[in-house]
């Protein structure tokens, strides 16, 4: 190809990718003549009042995860928090460091004073794939890296010598995760303070991808099961840590 028409193509690429993505504009407008124009009042009301959501969800970055979507939720009755592999780090107290979850968890507990705070953990993460294959850093600074190596208690916990073949250890693994994160929730102490005086409760949920069965943790017995009333339609999804 001649070296002109080379940058020409390579120009038109470049004002293409810099471009506002189509489908999101196309989305906009979907959800600005429909669901907007359906919920004009609602959204008034928010803008005027604020937000008052009940429920805090702390989920993953994963697209395939959209807590909004999972639960049917309208505009105003969510705070979600989202990072790799829905975690929670332990609490630090007088850190230079800068924690966004931390920082939401503060916001939510303290000044929107929600009720429930769910750790949503899912199939198939990438994180705790990452994690558990060590896989190689994506850049020097290895962000993610140093990010999954908070859930290494939770792998010490589940010994591979069980037999457990690695879809099953990974399995294990991401609901291991969300009882570390729940742990983890109650080392903050306005969290724990809002916990004793039932305030605010704690679960764990975990979302399975290919069928969209949800099932929940069961404090009493560790079990991930289907909430209260639903069938058990997927077996296979019916875990014990």
């Amino acid at each position: 190809m001649h070296p002109d028409k080379q940058k020409h193509k390579l120009r038109i690429s470049q004002r293409r990718i810099r471009m506002f993505p189509k489908k999101l504009s196309e989305g906009y407008l979907s959800f600005i003549n429909g669901r907007f124009s359906n919920e004009r009042s609602r959204y008034e009301t928010l803008a005027s009042s604020g937000q008052k959501p009940e429920i805090m969800v702390i989920s993953c970055v994963d697209s395939r995860v959209s807590p909004e979507v999972i639960f049917d939720a309208s505009p105003g009755e969510l705070l979600v928090v989202r990072n790799v592999a829905n975690l929670v780090p332990g609490y630090e107290s007088g850190s230079d460091s800068q924690h966004g979850t931390s920082a939401a968890l503060e916001f939510g507990v303290l000044a929107l004073k929600v009720r429930h705070i769910i750790v949503l953990g899912h199939e198939s993460c990438g994180g705790i794939r990452a994690f558990a294959d060590e896989s190689k850093p994506l850049s020097a600074s290895d962000f993610i890296g140093n990010w999954m190596s908070q859930i290494a208690p939770a792998a010490e916990s589940i010994e591979k010598s069980e037999g457990l073949d690695l879809t099953a250890f990974l399995r294990r693994l991401e609901l291991a995760s969300v009882e570390l994160s729940l742990k983890n929730l109650m080392t903050f102490p306005f969290v724990a303070a809002a916990v004793a005086r039932g305030d605010t409760a704690l679960h764990g949920a975990y979302f399975g991808i290919r069928n969209g069965q949800l099932l929940i943790h069961n404090p009493d017995t560790g079990a991930f099961e289907p909430p209260s009333g639903m069938p058990e339609r997927v077996s296979p999804f019916y875990c014990s840590p």
